[in-house]
């Protein structure tokens, strides 16, 4: 058991890190570690699970109608006790890693190994239901301007068929029937139509290229496309808030329709929204001043997002009958049920597709950017095989898991069903944000003459209201998401045991 939870210590962590021996190139100030977590955290869960969250799914959860604006709040308070605690152990502990390398310093190297494998599922599993996404505002965006890609090249199986079943039993909607009859008239393979989401697969390995060619240019680009979203954002907030009917905030049920039950319901399914502003960390060893710049970025990312995510809020839901809002495209439904210009309605709805392909464009590139940094950070403990720490020669990022986690996602991206991942995506983040929690006042206990370049206030009152927090949106979500996430770490435990724990380096140095 000793073994099993042998922990490193800060200086053993920090001391691995050398620049002219293989490590990261540090080339990221405060700006660019903020553009990172705007850009992760603007992404789908506002322009497409706000619907859920609003409308709710009739026979599985309730919406939260116009107090998502509380829902949001909820949220944003759940991640910003998350966020102190990140800041604190990414300020002490500037490498790679993010929540792994913190698990491994305070809980020794079995937690950290179970953390690792769970962050696959926030940031490869999450960036799946990122691509997916993007291909469908893609293909709205692209109807507009006239050109019309079928939407078998843009779905999954089990979308098409529950189209195809819907139109049978009478539907009457346009999309479902345009989708079915899409499926019908697709080529068909042993009597089984093809359903490929292309667009995600393509946009995944345009990312992973990027990634590869390297950190500054990936940030550089990300930055643009990130002050170009929120301009977009900020334009959707000001022309909305022209065309709001306030009695839509209380005709329809009332302000909070569904109570509490159905606010705490919302803010477990767009916690989904916030998940990127932790990405911040994995970036820590590229970091010209981690110490200072690290904890910036994370809090200054979440407060901006919570800001416009609120305002968004208040006005689509000022906009229309919050009822109709349940679509994959919740802001663009606001503007084709709102009353208004016809010209400025379709210009601004342009804009606002053009902005959601840019919001979901940089979430992907965060999130790929996460993935291969946690897989490189547990190869140079011994825990994944040599070939996953391996860094180029020329570009200085770790391109052999930046390729393997882009192949993996676009494969993926091209089959599966957006409601199934995320939920898997929250779970296993709100895990992350748990064991990161408990860590600071592990090392608090632990370590505490530790010199720490940001401490994070009110320990272990922060810690302790950031554990509580996370759990309670955990218990929200489904029974069958805790019984996948379950499954998904008894597979982590498997691969450890079969090779981690025979060729960790630290146990052989102890050895």
């Amino acid at each position: 058991m000793s073994q099993l939870f042998a922990r490193k210590t800060i200086g053993q962590l920090t001391a691995e890190v050398d620049t002219a021996t293989g490590g990261l190139r540090r080339v990221l100030g405060k700006w660019h570690l903020t553009a990172l977590g705007v850009g992760g955290i603007i992404g789908a869960g506002i322009f497409a699970t706000t619907g859920t969250a609003i409308a709710g799914e009739a026979g599985v959860r309730l919406g939260a109608g116009p107090a998502i604006v509380l829902s949001f709040v909820l949220t944003a308070v759940t991640c910003g006790f998350a966020a102190l605690c990140y800041a604190e152990f990414a300020a002490m502990v500037p490498i790679s890693g993010s929540a792994y390398t913190y698990a491994y310093a305070s809980f020794g190297e079995l937690v950290a190994w179970i953390i690792g494998w769970d962050l696959i599922i926030e940031y490869a599993v999450g960036n799946i239901a990122v691509a997916i996404s993007w291909a469908g505002y893609f293909r709205e965006l692209m109807a507009d301007v006239g050109i019309h890609i079928p939407a078998w090249l843009t779905t999954d199986y089990r979308t098409a068929f529950q189209a195809v079943a819907a139109a049978g039993a009478g539907a009457t909607d346009a999309r479902t029937l345009d989708l079915a009859s899409a499926v019908t008239s697709a080529p068909h393979i042993a009597g089984l139509p093809i359903i490929l989401n292309i667009p995600a697969v393509l946009i995944v390995l345009a990312i992973t290229v990027l990634l590869v060619y390297g950190i500054r240019e990936s940030a550089f680009s990300n930055s643009i496309m990130v002050v170009l979203k929120v301009a977009i954002l900020l334009f959707f907030i000001v022309v909305g808030a022209t065309l709001i009917h306030p009695p839509n905030y209380t005709e329809f049920g009332g302000f909070a329709p569904n109570g509490f039950a159905g606010i705490k319901a919302a803010a477990a399914i767009i916690f989904f929204s916030y998940i990127g502003f932790d990405a911040v960390s994995t970036a820590a060893e590229e970091a010209k001043d981690p110490g200072r710049d690290m904890p910036f970025g994370i809090i200054m990312s979440l407060v901006v997002c919570t800001v416009i995510f609120i305002l968004v809020a208040v006005v689509m839901t000022g906009m229309t009958d919050w009822r109709q809002l349940g679509t994959a495209e919740p802001i663009l439904t606001a503007l084709n049920l709102a009353s208004g210009n016809p010209t400025l309605l379709a210009v601004s709805r342009i804009i606002v597709a053009f902005g959601a392909v840019l919001a979901m464009t940089t979430v992907l590139l965060v999130f790929q950017l996460g993935q291969p940094r946690i897989f490189f950070s547990m190869a140079r403990d011994g825990l994944l095989p040599p070939w996953a720490a391996r860094v180029h020669p020329r570009f200085r990022t770790p391109h052999v898991t930046t390729i393997l986690t882009g192949v993996l996602v676009a494969i993926f991206a091209a089959f599966a069903n957006i409601d199934e991942v995320v939920n898997l995506t929250n779970i296993g983040t709100l895990f992350a944000f748990v064991l990161v929690a408990a860590g600071v006042l592990i090392l608090r206990a632990k370590d505490p003459d530790r010199a720490r370049p940001f401490r994070a206030p009110w320990v272990p009152l922060i810690p302790l209201l950031s554990i509580v927090s996370c759990l309670f949106l955990m218990v929200q979500l489904p029974f069958v998401t805790w019984v996948r996430f379950g499954v998904w770490l008894a597979i982590g435990l498997v691969v450890y045991f079969a090779y981690g724990y025979r060729h960790s380096k630290l146990r052989a140095a102890k050895a």
